[in-house]
């Protein structure tokens, strides 16, 4: 049927009026639907919270295929009986510390032999546990249980006479400084692309969510920066990416005249080693 003037006369004009009301209407079923996919964002963020930030991965290679053959394999038993995989190699001479290594929250580690082989060729000892539930080691990684860890290991070296240099490595900077700020007799206390808290880095990546409440093991190292009186270097790259360099700053700031910074320029990350950090921390110990 072909409508008439007269129909077209009588159909009522869509006004403004009614345009808002149907993209209102078209909000209020939206505003659930977005509800319902942040919660699950959420949600999913919470249940795999632990899986983001340890990533353990790979098999722990033996020490001698990837030119450490000075080292051994240690196993560790911890107070709550979770046995630790360590490796393990003595100083070249008495008067020289013991290393205590903790690496980065992704591998294992032999991602890490090129440091270590610098570590050796010093004449340094070497004590680099792999974390619990990473490669080699029992249990599930968590805040407290790594911090703990770390103590009972200093405290080993301890009891054999050793100085012992604590170095952390990106997620080992705040197990490395929990210990220090607990054993002020640490020779040396080094940071390699700390953060000032591992909550404080995911607040940056996502914004939009409420870590702050949702996260567990939080590394809060700003707490405990300012007790720490151990000798402190903080090794920073100006274009870190995954923890960048504002974080190095401010953990300099808050630990007073303990820490001294270097940025590297250019540095990344992960290449802090090929632009002179371990140049740094020998030039820095009073015996070397």
């Amino acid at each position: 049927m072909v409508p008439t003037d007269h129909t077209r006369a009588n159909a009522a004009p869509e006004t403004s009026h009614s345009r808002f009301a149907h993209v209102k209407g078209a909000l209020i079923l939206l505003v659930p639907v977005l509800a319902v996919i942040y919660a699950g964002i959420v949600g999913y963020m919470y249940v795999n919270q632990q899986s983001l930030l340890f990533k353990p991965d790979g098999e722990l290679p033996a020490p001698n295929s990837i030119g450490l053959a000075d080292v051994e394999t240690v196993s560790l038993t911890m107070s709550d009986g979770v046995r630790l995989t360590a490796w393990s190699a003595p100083p070249a001479t008495d008067d020289a510390p013991t290393v205590l290594f903790f690496h980065g929250q992704s591998g294992n580690l032999g991602d890490r032999a090129d440091r270590m082989r610098e570590i050796l060729n010093s004449g340094f000892g070497l004590l680099a546990p792999s974390y619990r539930g990473y490669p080699g080691s029992e249990g599930e990684p968590s805040e407290m249980a790594l911090i703990s860890d770390g103590i009972q290991m200093y405290d080993q070296l301890d009891r054999q006479g050793a100085d012992v240099v604590l170095h952390g490595q990106s997620l080992g900077t705040a197990v490395a400084t929990a210990v220090a700020e607990l054993r002020p007799n640490a020779q040396l206390l080094v940071l390699e692309a700390p953060f000032t808290a591992t909550v404080d880095v995911a607040a940056e990546r996502y914004p939009w969510l409420p870590v702050h409440a949702l996260m567990r093991d939080q590394f809060a190292t700003r707490d405990l920066i300012g007790n720490v009186t151990v000798p402190t270097l903080i090794f920073h790259g100006s274009k870190d990416e995954t923890v960048p360099l504002h974080h190095g700053e401010a953990l300099a700031a808050m630990s007073g005249d303990t820490a001294q910074i270097y940025v590297i320029p250019d540095g990344t990350h992960k290449d802090l080693w090929s632009h002179g950090l371990w140049d740094q921390v020998q030039q820095s110990l009073p015996a070397n």
